[in-house]
């Protein structure tokens, strides 16, 4: 299957990419190339297989979700460039 050079050029547009000639004619057999690729998936019988919605059979496993302080205040600003008793010092940002 091939893709005109103008569908190339919408969808670098589409993409905010800036294509030369030579790199359109790239991405047109590039694209020809994934299009025969899905082609061919696309003459696999699927009909008996079951679809996924996760590549595993895990189930959310999660940590339970606990609040605890490991840092220290002093550990925290140990390494600051700037900073008082409390807190970082950083520049203004807003007059």
């Amino acid at each position: 299957m091939n893709i005109d050079i103008e569908t190339i050029k919408k969808i670098s547009h589409l993409a905010r990419l800036e294509l030369k000639p030579e790199e359109e004619q790239q991405m047109s057999s590039d694209f020809a190339k994934i299009l025969d690729w899905m082609d061919q998936l696309n003459e696999l019988d699927t009909s008996n297989v079951e679809p996924l919605m996760h590549m595993h059979q895990g189930v959310n496993v999660f940590r339970k979700d606990i609040a605890k302080n490991e840092l220290t205040k002093a550990e925290g600003l140990f390494n600051a460039p700037q900073k008082n008793e409390d807190y970082f010092m950083v520049p203004k940002v807003k007059e």
